[in-house]
């Protein structure tokens, strides 16, 4: 009897962890965009979170929100087949300093809880040197 009630156990915890429905799963690792360290006057901001639906239902994107009105995310309403792929695109405004913003994207993937996926974005805004030209001018050879 005990036997019986362990398989039975195993069994049903098999069906439980085994989930249907869809899965979101980001390229990027631990869903983290690294901008690197850009140039203010060079770099838009835009940048795109790829993902794939590896489960066995359309997957949707419910809605998607940012930590600040200083990256604002966007995104297709249209379902995205099993083993299709789409994209979060993210425009940050390029404030000078750190980068270190969290994008919360609600779905209905069954792989997150309550189908909420949390995106981050890390990296340092930074604007271009100014080059004097008069330094550079004492530093050519033809001066010395």
């Amino acid at each position: 009897m005990k036997k019986s009630i362990l398989i039975f156990m195993i069994l049903l915890s098999g069906f439980i962890f085994a989930q249907d429905g869809p899965k979101i799963e980001f390229k990027d690792k631990d869903n983290t965009l690294d901008y690197g360290t850009v140039n203010k006057e060079d770099d838009n901001g835009l940048r795109s979170f790829v993902f794939t639906n590896t489960g066995n239902a359309p997957l949707i994107i419910l809605d998607a929100k940012s930590t600040c009105g200083c990256t604002v995310p966007s995104f297709s309403k249209e379902p995205i087949p099993p083993g299709g792929t789409g994209k979060i695109e993210v425009k940050y405004n390029m404030n000078l300093g750190p980068i270190r913003k969290t994008i919360t994207i609600e779905t209905n993937a069954v792989n997150y809880d309550e189908g909420r996926v949390p995106l981050k974005i890390k990296g340092e805004v930074v604007t271009k040197p100014v080059e004097n030209l008069l330094e550079k001018k004492s530093k050519s050879p033809m001066m010395q």
